[in-house]
């Protein structure tokens, strides 16, 4: 199905008026669960964007809500108002969250009286719009939608014309998302309504929804796979979505899994570990997929989800940047062990030599490059680091390690920034994380939680320290990794045992934070120190 579409607003618009058997929303953050249809969804978001457009002067709306019957009633109104949806990452620092409301020009945030009360030191704006609030009372005063009702009664050029719903923006801001920060401060990634539009038709193009297609939704809206892949892309190709407010509830998750017969769990390996650990194989007789992303699976984790849940488990790779898919692995033919999958239509890739910055022959690795419709335009008010990673040929440079194959398949090395420069050559740190959890994890046992993080090194530039949530005998690691044949330079110096490595709400390792924590444990003498000629 392609949808005939130009702006966000106009494609969601169409989809939701389409008469369709199939219930869009079902949310179990809310007592019952409550199950919505996709004409009370669409006449409560079309009612919210006309108190929008009259009220709301400023382009850019904040959402502070997490994944439910709010959060996309919120989102839908905001593109039928035609205005831009900044979801925002309320689980930040206030001082970093201020910046970030002050850089999009924020006035006016959407979000919930229970976010207000649970996030307290969040920097709120002046003007705050309560959705839990408005829906109540349009729930005992149905009548207030009496103007709504009758404009959706009338044929789509019609009802969209008395609506006011927006239809040409094509490579206009449709949103903003901001970066994850687990290696630095978070940047304001603009995305257009074609870079939208393009990943959800990219996405569509998989084949994969079927008819029977389920999609667990627990992913934050703030994050680029929880509103393009677990929100717009379902709302758009007609797939029911059931929500659960956070992806850390994992017993409200399998009650949606089991009751709701979900086929496609979407989550980072962080998160999935969860359900792995506590959940039963009955539990996961729907499911036919789990989708991956975010951080790298290793192989012993994806064999260990397939024995446990019969049922696939596929790992795609993205950036914000990129709306955010990029590629992704299908069963069978289309999967290769230890690749992120082939490319999406339309998406084009080379790599460049990190240091020199010039061409490399197909096949070889280095810094991987991207173009194509999904990719966004630029950082908001930065046009520095914009410059720093957009050519003038329009290709992205992503900052991230691989190679393509000769069948097209995508690997992914580790993000440059996680690469230590030693001796003159380049370490890359998931390569040893690997290397470490299979001597730490043993066959059936939960996988080991560490990472590896460069520090200032006087002789050699860096050392490499390990950090890890267990005690280890350090010298016999170092010991095994050698005869496991890794190279000297490649075996960490130091190791920090910690009760709890810091993750971010996405899912991914908080690098700053780990950083952070091995800064202070320097200071305090707490680490390790294997003393070496390496």
């Amino acid at each position: 199905m392609k949808i005939e579409a130009n702006h966000m607003a106009d494609a969601l618009f169409r989809s939701l008026k389409k008469k369709s058997n199939r219930l869009p929303l079902v949310d179990y953050g809310l007592p019952g669960p409550f199950i919505c249809s996709r004409k009370k969804l669409l006449l409560l978001s079309v009612k919210l964007a006309g108190y929008l457009r009259k009220n709301c002067k400023s382009q850019r709306i904040g959402i502070v809500l997490p994944p439910g019957l709010a959060g996309a009633i919120a989102n839908l109104a905001v593109f039928f108002a035609g205005k831009t949806p900044v979801n925002l990452n309320f689980s930040l620092g206030s001082s970093v969250a201020e910046k970030l409301i002050q850089k999009a020009d924020i006035k006016t945030i959407i979000t919930a009286e229970k976010m207000m009360d649970k996030f307290s030191d969040f920097p709120w704006t002046n003007d705050i719009f309560e959705i839990s609030a408005w829906l109540k009372k349009l729930a005992n005063m149905p009548y207030l939608l009496l103007r709504e009702v009758l404009f959706l009664l009338l044929p789509l050029s019609l009802s969209r014309f008395f609506l006011k719903i927006p239809t040409k923006a094509i490579s206009t801001e449709a949103t903003i998302l901001f970066t994850s920060g687990s290696s630095g401060d978070p940047k304001g990634v603009v995305l257009s309504h074609q870079n939208i539009l393009s990943n959800c038709s990219q996405i569509n193009q998989l084949g994969l929804f079927g008819e029977d297609a389920r999609l667990l939704a627990n992913l934050p809206l703030f994050h680029s796979f929880g509103f393009t892949v677990a929100t717009c892309f379902p709302l758009l190709y007609d797939v029911p979505i059931v929500t659960v407010p956070s992806p850390l509830d994992v017993r409200a998750g399998l009650e949606a899994i089991r009751k709701e017969k979900i086929t496609f769990l979407l989550g980072t390996p962080t998160f999935l570990r969860g359900f792995l650990s506590r959940g039963k194989p009955e539990d996961f007789e729907s499911l036919k997929y789990v989708v991956a992303g975010a951080e790298k699976t290793e192989d012993s984790f994806r064999v260990q989800w397939e024995k446990f849940a019969s049922c696939s488990y596929l790992e795609g790779y993205g950036l914000t940047e990129t709306a955010p898919g990029i590629s992704f692995n299908l069963p069978n033919d289309g999967f290769r062990k230890g690749s992120v999958g082939r490319l999406f239509h339309e998406v084009e890739c080379k790599t460049i030599h990190p240091e020199t910055r010039q061409d490399l022959k197909k096949g070889e690795t280095g810094i991987l490059c991207f173009r194509g419709p999904n990719i966004f335009s630029g950082y908001l008010n930065d046009v520095t680091k914009t410059d720093e990673v957009l050519t003038t040929k329009k290709w992205f440079i992503t900052g991230d390690i691989g190679y393509l194959d000769e069948a097209h398949f995508l690997f992914i090395k580790g993000r440059l920034s996680r690469f230590s420069k030693i001796g003159g050559e380049m370490v890359p740190h998931e390569t040893i994380e690997g290397e470490i959890k299979k001597l730490l994890t043993n066959s059936g046992d939960e996988e080991t939680s560490l990472v590896v993080v460069g520090q200032p090194d006087q002789n050699k530039g860096e050392q490499l320290v390990l950090v890890t949530e267990q005690e280890i005998d350090f010298p016999e690691l170092r010991k095994k990794l050698s005869e496991n044949g890794l190279p000297n330079l490649w075996i960490p110096k130091k190791v920090l045992k910690i009760d709890e490595i810091p993750i971010l709400p996405t899912g991914k390792i908080d690098i700053q934070g780990v950083t952070s924590l091995i800064g202070k444990s320097l200071n305090g003498l707490r680490l390790t120190n294997h003393n070496t000629s390496n």
